[in-house]
């Protein structure tokens, strides 16, 4: 038998690799002959970068970029195997775990770290690049990235704004002329699953900021930042962003990465999968085991194993999804194609305990169900 193992990673507990070693273990406790080929993935979130750089046979590179509280990080970025795609995850330089809970401050959290990392993948001759954009610290709505790439922005007073979303209320100007010439002949690719405007109740800062530590007032501020920032892109540029899906992502990045680096948005996981050629994998599997920290109905819009499934399905190959955590509603996730969905604890324990056991529970919870699998029906 020959079982694709293509987990995303248990946020806070285990790596994607880590998992899908887990889950090889509970494989071989039943089946020692299995052929079990391991593809770690990611949605465009944390384990992007490496879900795609070790599928291809890639490298990564490390550089010294400004953190989202403009103190310096070691932020890491892959090129894929063809030498010419980069992999960039923003949270690496702008990330939301990038900063204690207690210094968590959105006004002043910026995308400049990202930028950066954009610009060394150009250094290293990149004219294609894939930017993953969830996890960030940033309500900045991506003038920090755009900054480090060359552009300025003015207020009333002809004064360079510093710094983090609280300054774009007093934009008044954009000047592009310094943007880095290369990014005209770059692809960039937004890895997201927001389809959240920028600005308005459902726009960046209200959604996503009370995450990064915004109060009801910064959320307010933040929001009419990102307002007067759409409107001036719109007069000086020409570029409406305000409204477009996923805009709003990574406190604005989406409109940012769009406004300036010409940038299409795509679906997370589709991307993964495309770069990882999961479609011609599952094709020589006779089973799909997948995962994720928690799975829910949300699952089923656009997440790593609701990706997994559709490709699966395509080619008729059952689907088990084991989870750290799973609800009670899974019709949307069975219609999606996942067979078998399974929690990986199996008796009552606190959250921390069963992110400590981890390992021991994706085992244990994938020979089961291999297990099961392999019963006999009786048809009597």
């Amino acid at each position: 038998m020959r079982v694709l193992v293509a987990p995303d990673s248990y946020k806070g507990s285990l790596t994607a690799a880590e998992v899908a070693a887990c889950m090889e273990k509970g494989i071989l406790d039943v089946l020692p002959q299995a052929a079990v080929i391991k593809l770690p993935i990611a949605d465009g979130g944390e384990g992007t970068v490496d879900a795609i750089v070790n599928a291809t046979g890639g490298q990564l590179h490390q550089v010294e970029v400004l953190g989202p509280l403009g103190e310096p990080v070691t932020a890491t970025f892959g090129v894929m195997g063809d030498g010419q795609t980069a992999v960039v995850e923003m949270a690496s330089a702008s990330g939301l775990l990038l900063i204690a809970k207690d210094r968590l401050n959105p006004l002043r959290t910026t995308t400049y770290g990202t930028g950066q990392l954009i610009q060394a993948a150009l250094d290293q001759g990149c004219r294609r690049i894939v930017i993953g954009i969830g996890g960030s610290a940033t309500n900045d709505g991506g003038a920090g990235m755009a900054q480090a790439l060359g552009v300025r922005f003015f207020n009333d007073q002809g004064s360079e704004l510093s710094y983090g979303g609280g300054e774009l209320i007093s934009l008044s100007r954009v000047d592009v002329s310094g943007l880095d010439p290369r990014v005209a002949d770059c692809e960039i690719i937004v890895a997201s699953d927001v389809t959240n405007p920028l600005c308005g109740p459902e726009g960046a800062s209200f959604v996503f900021g009370p995450q990064k530590g915004a109060t009801p007032e910064m959320a307010q501020r933040l929001d009419d930042g990102l307002r007067n920032y759409g409107r001036v892109i719109h007069e000086r540029l020409g570029i409406d962003v305000r409204n477009v899906p996923g805009a709003g992502a990574a406190g604005g990045l989406g409109a940012g990465l769009i406004a300036f680096l010409s940038a299409r948005m795509s679906r997370g996981i589709d991307i993964v999968l495309e770069a990882i050629e999961f479609e011609k994998r599952v094709q020589e599997a006779d089973l799909v085991i997948t995962g994720e920290g928690r799975t829910d109905s949300q699952t089923a819009f656009g997440k790593a194993p609701a990706g997994v499934a559709a490709l699966a399905k395509k080619y008729n190959k059952p689907v088990i999804c084991v989870s750290g955590g799973i609800s009670l509603d899974t019709k949307a996730l069975h219609e999606a194609g996942i067979d078998v969905i399974i929690g990986a604890t199996q008796s009552p324990m606190s959250l921390e305990e069963a992110m400590a056991n981890a390992s021991d529970w994706i085992r244990h919870a994938v020979a089961s169900v291999i297990r099961t699998s392999l019963l006999p029906i009786n048809r009597g």
